[in-house]
């Protein structure tokens, strides 16, 4: 078997179709399995896998596990060369498939290779991106970075993208791994529930000595990526994606740089946090609006207690 796709379904009925009718139409000389592993949706949408294409093989769970550990899934089952994740808002073109599996037949020591990633108008997404680091994420939260030009920041979009090139990491919508990798340093850190799992990965990866690579002759359209990004305040609507974001984020930075290193990430997300109260104070914004980052400092403090100093996951699902 060539490649084997997976992809993890969560109440998206009308775009898991759309996404499987691409992937199917897609050209070339080469074999290919599917799997679905369907989160607990209440969309019907594993009727409509079961009745609409009885080939893929379909793994239905009781309730979310997360992203990463439906992905880790369907690993016992794969005959791929190449296993390919794929989101269910991410629209291969019909040589996408292709292309990216005769790149990395020619060039071996690829273990991940992303492509150029489109949003629904068109709009370049960030598509390669640098670890993050303490550093970064507060050059880019307080805006600092304009005094630190050589600074590494996790989106640079300066680059030319028709070029294909080394990076740290690429998104997860269209993640293609060789399976010799996977059975290197597995698939996906099942302590993260939802974010960063790539991110970690790719970092394994790269550490194992493997090249992780973004590839342009080829584009995906994915809609996730056109979601605007909103700073509201943390609320019982809003906590669940907040806490997620900001528990995998804590994960990843004590497992890849240790005690210290999460510990240097925790003081400056304060300081940022304090940075732009006293921004948001001396414009006069709403108090709503000036109280929300002093929250978020505690809340991030209050989630690395709850994962145990940034050891486990607050989800315990096996």
């Amino acid at each position: 078997m060539d490649i084997s796709v997976i992809l993890v379904s969560y109440n998206t009925i009308e775009m898991t179709k759309k996404v499987l009718d691409n992937l199917f139409s897609s050209f070339g000389n080469f074999s290919m399995e599917v799997f679905m592993i369907d989160n607990a949706s209440k969309d019907n949408s594993t009727e409509m896998i079961r009745r609409e294409y009885p080939n893929i093989t379909l793994i239905e769970n009781n309730l979310n596990v997360g992203f990463g550990r439906a992905n880790n899934q369907a690993l016992p089952l794969i005959h791929g060369r190449y296993v390919l994740l794929l989101n269910t808002d991410a629209f291969v073109q019909r040589d996408t498939l292709y292309k990216t599996m005769q790149y990395m037949d020619t060039h071996h020591k690829c273990g991940i290779l992303g492509v150029k990633l489109l949003g629904r108008d068109g709009t370049l997404q960030p598509s390669c991106r640098y670890f993050p680091t303490p550093w970064n994420i507060f050059l880019e939260r307080t805006g600092f970075k304009q005094f630190f030009k050589q600074a590494k920041l996790i989106d640079d979009m300066s680059w030319d993208h028709s070029v294909a090139r080394n990076c740290d990491w690429v998104p997860g919508c269209y993640y293609m791994i060789r399976k010799e990798l996977i059975d290197q340093v597995g698939l996906f850190d099942p302590r993260y529930f939802l974010y960063y799992e790539e991110v970690d990965h790719c970092f394994a990866a790269k550490n194992a000595g493997w090249d992780v690579v973004y590839f342009p002759n080829t584009t995906v359209v994915h809609i996730g990526g056109e979601s605007a990004k909103q700073e509201s305040e943390i609320s019982s609507k809003s906590q669940q994606i907040e806490s997620l974001q900001i528990e995998s984020e804590l994960l990843y930075f004590r497992k890849n740089h240790g005690l210290i290193g999460v510990l240097v990430h925790l003081l400056l997300n304060s300081l940022t946090d304090f940075i732009l109260f006293l921004k948001d104070l001396i414009k006069l914004r709403p108090l709503a609006k000036t109280m929300f980052n002093l929250k978020r400092a505690l809340f991030v403090w209050k989630m690395f207690f709850r994962t145990s100093w940034a050891t486990q996951s607050t989800r315990r699902v096996c």
